[in-house]
């Protein structure tokens, strides 16, 4: 795999699941690891586990669905760092309710967390990347959109979490599309497998990066990949890991 010695990535959701994995990933191969997460609760252990194998990391306490947060959170990382090479996007939240149930409050931090939140940093960040002269982006989230050929019954009550991830696959490709001329790649990792549990059970079941399955570790190889020097020509893509159950 490249080597990232030097480069600053700026994890969201580095508290656990993929973002942890990401994190973790990355820092072994050189990176300078900022990680953000909603709460130091989790991001300690990430942080630690970082430390311990000889990486370099800070955390970057953060709430990323409101946007003035996020902007004095990236002037902190330039400031610290002077730059932001890479950009994971791994942050979720995921009420569980009802279609006909769920009230205007989960629906609303489903889409600012998810979907906003996503906007927010690559937007900052993205201008950081503009000003420095390139970067690479990659948002992580379930395999989602397409036209179902079965669907999956873990999506019941869910439906606030897939219409907000929906969005981000048409955000990543704009982005891509608009961002290519200040030689920053966006990208996409799906994971085709996305039921999550908190680890804790004394967490709230919202503002949290969720494990997805096992497949955390496949992600950040996939993210290590899209950013790699070998993937330069690659932007606007959507990567799906393992079986995928849509018609595209």
């Amino acid at each position: 795999m490249t080597n990232f010695a030097g480069k600053v990535v700026l994890v969201s959701g580095a508290g656990r699941g993929v973002g942890r994995a990401a994190a973790q990933a990355f820092a072994a191969q050189g990176a300078v690891i900022a990680a953000n997460d909603i709460t130091p609760i989790n991001l300690d252990v990430t942080l630690e586990k970082i430390w311990a194998a000889g990486g370099q990391a800070k955390e970057y306490i953060c709430d990323v669905g409101k946007k003035m947060p996020v902007e004095s959170m990236v002037d902190q990382v330039l400031s610290d760092w002077g730059r932001i090479d890479i950009l994971i996007n791994a942050t979720s939240v995921q009420p569980r309710a009802a279609l006909l149930d769920i009230d205007e409050w989960d629906w609303r931090r489903a889409v600012d967390v998810n979907l906003s939140g996503v906007f927010f940093m690559i937007q900052l960040v993205g201008r950081a990347m503009r000003a420095q002269g390139g970067g690479v982006i990659v948002n992580i989230l379930p395999a989602v959109g397409g036209q179902m050929a079965d669907p999956p019954t873990g999506w019941i009550g869910r439906a606030a979490f897939i219409a907000s991830k929906m969005g981000v696959i048409g955000l990543t490709q704009v982005a891509a599309y608009e961002l290519s001329a200040y030689n920053i790649r966006v990208n996409a990792v799906c994971l085709s497998r996305f039921e999550a549990q908190p680890q804790e059970e004394n967490l709230a079941p919202f503002d949290s990066s969720l494990e997805y399955s096992g497949q955390a570790q496949e992600a950040a190889e996939a993210a290590l990949l899209l950013c790699s020097q070998s993937a330069a020509p690659i932007t606007g893509q959507i990567l799906y890991l393992g079986d995928r159950k849509y018609i595209t």
